[in-house]
């Protein structure tokens, strides 16, 4: 789970951080404040591990990627390729890491469940290209109270020095091996150099590793999802998630029967499917009554998608009911299908849904958090959805520790958060101006037509 962000230079950040992330992370404000880029910086860093390109600093995407974020100038604040792009994360680990120096007299042993990265990329003019090219400006991870990395050397341009800061730990050179090293593999790896020049650096593929583990078990849904379909086909593939408009939902819900998942709702209940886990959402949303997937033909690969409003309606497809259905399906069943330990980043999961419903949403949320150790960080312009996870936490549902609520403002083209002070009785000390527009206004002005209608028929 991810702990904490920092984040420098980035889009209309100019400094934020390092911000709180909770097991259910809400982000609120006005739209163009900032809070999508939030998002897409740490869709950046997925699909920077999953790029086979190593000599590529930042994998700032295509039509075909997670997020497409144009050029270096296009991210970096103020378009301002002089500014440095800085960021730091600090995530728990699944498993506790131990460090032990092969190369020492007496074992230096570093051993914990925390790990913190931070990196620094700059636009280098003089890079192999006419245009120039990014390039990692120093990257460091912190373990244990130690800190091992990597920094550019001032006087040989494009090579670099590895660092350690601990008190009994230092790199060790093989004989012979006294070259100076190449630049960092993307912005977060060790070039095969370093195993390669010091006895005792190999444990450094741990924290690489660690990484991307944590890219990978980022997963996304966006705010445009796909429109429902009379029939999905499916050939026995196992999604790796509901694709990122949900358009890969159906076949989520099918390979996750195809894999015997089942989900615990507490001692003695009945273990659910997760299209039984789907079905029972949708039901005590007051959605729907019942939905099931099932084939055309028994044996074939297309399937259909059938609900029913109401107890004794008729049955009908999911494409002929209302749009909210299918816009909080790939919600749901993203929540539940990815892996537990995972990060479910949700961009506006209440578009198209009725306000009692947007309401409703915040209890799948915290049902998911409490009962799948999954983190949960959702963008948001839903009042429903805050004023539900409030009430949460005054009936004592939903601890003000596990819950980070943040709201995104921006002046002068510079966004700033601020975090909403939520007390054991879910109030909220600081509210911002204007936070779900001027209620009291529209109020104020609505009675002050009335007045002038009324005086001006009495005229």
């Amino acid at each position: 789970m991810i702990a904490s962000i920092l984040l420098d230079n980035f889009k209309s950040w100019r400094q934020v951080g390092p911000v709180r992330l909770a097991p259910l992370t809400g982000l609120f404000g006005t739209n163009s404040s900032g809070k999508t880029s939030l998002m897409q910086f740490l869709l950046m860093l997925r699909q920077t591990a999953e790029s086979p390109d190593r000599n590529l600093v930042l994998e700032l995407g295509d039509t075909r990627s997670l997020v497409e974020l144009g050029t270096f100038r296009d991210v970096v604040h103020q378009h301002d390729v002089a500014q440095i792009l800085r960021w730091g994360l600090s995530w728990r680990l699944r498993e506790p890491l131990s460090v032990v120096d092969p190369g020492a007299r007496r074992s230096v042993s570093l051993t914990g469940d925390a790990i913190e990265f931070s990196a620094s990329v700059r636009w280098d003019k003089n890079g192999s290209s006419a245009s120039g090219r990014m390039t990692v400006a120093s990257m460091a991870y912190r373990f244990a109270d130690a800190e091992f990395g990597m920094r550019p050397l001032t006087d040989h341009p494009g090579e670099y020095e590895l660092f350690s800061a601990h008190k009994r730990f230092n790199f060790k050179r093989v004989k012979g091996r006294a070259w100076n090293l190449p630049q960092p593999a993307k912005c977060y790896g060790f070039p095969d150099q370093v195993r390669a020049y010091f006895q005792n650096a190999a444990f450094l593929s741990d924290f690489e590793l660690a990484f991307e583990r944590l890219a990978a078990s980022l997963f996304y849904l966006g705010p445009l999802r796909e429109y429902p379909k009379r029939e999905y086909a499916w050939g026995g593939s196992q999604p790796t998630d509901v694709g990122r408009r949900g358009e890969r939902v159906v076949e989520a819900l099918l390979a996750s029967r195809d894999q015997g998942v089942l989900y615990s709702f507490g001692q003695g209940k009945k273990r659910k499917t997760l299209d039984e886990v789907v079905a029972m959402w949708l039901k005590e949303l007051g959605l729907i009554d019942t939905f099931e997937v099932r084939p055309i033909v028994s044996g074939g690969k297309l399937f259909q998608v059938w609900v029913r409003r109401q107890p004794g309606a008729q049955e009908v497809l999911l494409t002929d009911v209302g749009f909210g259905v299918s816009q909080i399906l790939p919600v749901i069943a993203l929540c539940y299908y990815a892996p537990e330990g995972a990060t479910v980043l949700l961009e506006q999961p209440e578009i198209h849904l009725h306000p009692s419903v947007q309401a409703g949403l915040a209890d799948v949320l915290i049902d998911v958090v409490k009962t799948r150790s999954v983190q949960i960080v959702v963008e948001s312009h839903s009042e429903h959805l805050l004023r539900r996870l409030q009430r949460r936490i005054a009936e004592e549902k939903l601890l003000p520790m596990d819950t980070a609520l943040y709201f995104c403002g921006i002046e002068a083209g510079v966004s700033h958060l601020t975090e909403l002070n939520v007390d054991p009785y879910g109030n909220i000390t600081n509210w911002p101006e204007g936070f779900f527009g001027d209620d009291f206004g529209e109020i104020a002005e609505t009675q002050k037509a009335i007045l002038r209608r009324r005086s001006a028929s009495a005229t």
